[in-house]
């Protein structure tokens, strides 16, 4: 028992040494020595904002627990139970802490980290296989709900029913998904991911990775972009990137405030219904390894479902060349975009070399977006020159599904609000501007360079 006091008093104390100086000057008994404290602070906040969407399966339950093995610590347990739990950095939540958060920390909160911890002991511990192979499939079976999602609002605001976007126009076909798929990062991927974490990590991971990063798509904005410039209409591209970009940003702002509102509204109107509630998932998760199990067993039976489904339509449609064609390869297909994006993931936050270079630059998202918009150019030229049925409904089909999945707007936007709320918010633009002309340069080679040269219509 001392041995763990004596462990979780020494990480408390790093962990809270991150905070400014006159905090921890008042509570001494938390701080580390500050020598050094504006380059760590800078370092800390690299990794945070390049970790601020996605990191992959490094998400995971069983690696929450960072190579520097550092904590941050969560102020919503101290206002609803007094209890104050560590949580990881990996899992990508955040909480400001302030001054009289500090004070107001009991001092029993210890006894309650080290009893939780000797309970959990007794609980069967579910295999990090298990937990991997259930991320695998909520991310396909989200995915495949995301693909659809985003059909949908390509069809609602394109010209056939609202006419507000079109292929001519920079206000793209993607623009509405990417913009709702924004709005809610706002909520899923910022403010109430704590509280999916809670629920199931693999729910968490399916709902924002899975889902919000197949319904927004990067390849299909920037992919537009060079159909605009290969038509000569090189206004509407900039004002394409630059006014996508605007509204993409301010929605997941908008997203976040909206979020932040109704949580203080439900909170203060129905405190005890939501404390019931979260007693609730508790006793739910209580048996994480059944729990994670029956999971992975009803996904495992929407996934087959699914791909049975839309590979029957498939077969029948595949010959007319209709887009419901494209759209069911696009489903069947999708999953696999998901599943590569999450794989490259892992590489945010980690920079480059031994020594973590430009840890800020979510490396990661970065190769996603720009291998997928890369693919989706060479498809379009290939489209050019076969002009057949069937090549055009393979190639839109792996366009909208697994290019359409593997890049991603949602995680983007996030990365790049959190940039911009850093003390460095010029590395936000910074980014966005590597990640479009790096995209748009080498889409520019691949697609229309080959068109001007040989006349493709």
């Amino acid at each position: 028992m001392d041995h763990q006091y004596q462990e979780l008093e020494s990480r408390r104390s790093g962990s809270f040494g991150r905070l400014s100086h006159a905090s921890s000057s008042r509570r001494r008994s938390f701080s580390i020595s500050f020598t050094s404290s504006a380059q760590n602070d800078d370092a800390v906040e690299s990794e945070s904002v390049s970790e601020a969407g996605d990191i992959g399966d490094r998400a995971l339950h069983s690696n929450r627990i960072s190579e520097s093995g550092r904590s941050i610590f969560s102020l919503d347990n101290v206002a609803e139970n007094g209890i104050v739990v560590p949580i990881p950095e990996d899992t990508n939540t955040s909480f400001p802490v302030t001054p009289s958060a500090l004070e107001n920390i009991s001092p029993l909160s210890l006894d309650a980290i080290i009893q939780s911890g000797e309970k959990k002991k007794d609980e069967k511990e579910v295999p990090w296989l298990l937990e991997y192979i259930t991320c695998l499939l909520s991310l396909a079976v989200f995915g495949i709900l995301g693909v659809l999602a985003r059909y949908g609002l390509q069809k609602l605001f394109g010209p056939e029913v609202v006419g507000a976007t079109s292929d001519g126009s920079y206000m793209y076909l993607d623009l509405p998904s990417n913009m709702v798929g924004s709005f809610l990062m706002g909520w899923l991927g910022v403010v109430f991911k704590g509280d999916l974490l809670k629920i199931s990590d693999q729910l968490a991971i399916g709902l924002t990775t899975g889902f919000l990063g197949s319904l927004t798509t990067f390849s299909g904005w920037n992919q537009k972009m060079l159909d605009l410039s290969v038509e000569g209409r090189w206004v509407f591209a900039v004002l394409g990137i630059l006014i996508g970009l605007f509204l993409v940003a301010y929605s997941i702002v908008f997203g976040i405030e909206t979020a932040k509102g109704f949580k203080w509204v439900y909170r203060q109107s129905n405190m005890r219904s939501f404390c019931a509630i979260s007693n609730c998932f508790r006793a739910c998760i209580s048996n994480t390894y059944r729990c994670v199990l029956t999971f992975m067993v009803m996904l495992l039976l929407m996934l087959g479902l699914l791909w049975g489904i839309f590979g029957s339509l498939e077969k029948d449609e595949f010959n007319t060349g209709s887009s419901e064609a494209q759209l069911f390869l696009a489903c069947m297909v999708g999953p696999f975009g998901v599943w590569i994006r999450w794989f490259l993931a892992r590489l945010n936050g980690r920079g480059l070399g031994k020594n973590g270079m430009v840890k800020w630059m979510p490396f990661g998202t970065l190769a996603a977006n720009v291998l997928a918009a890369c693919v989706m150019a060479a498809l379009a030229t290939l489209k050019k020159a076969v002009k057949s049925t069937n090549c055009n409904t393979v190639a839109s089909g792996i366009q909208f599904g697994l290019l359409g999945c593997l890049s991603t707007v949602s995680t983007f936007i996030a990365e790049f609000h959190a940039m911009r709320e850093s003390t460095h918010p010029w590395r936000a633009y910074a980014y966005a501007s590597i990640t479009f002309s790096i995209s748009f340069a080498l889409g520019t080679l691949m697609y229309s360079v080959p068109v001007w040269a040989r006349g493709y219509n």
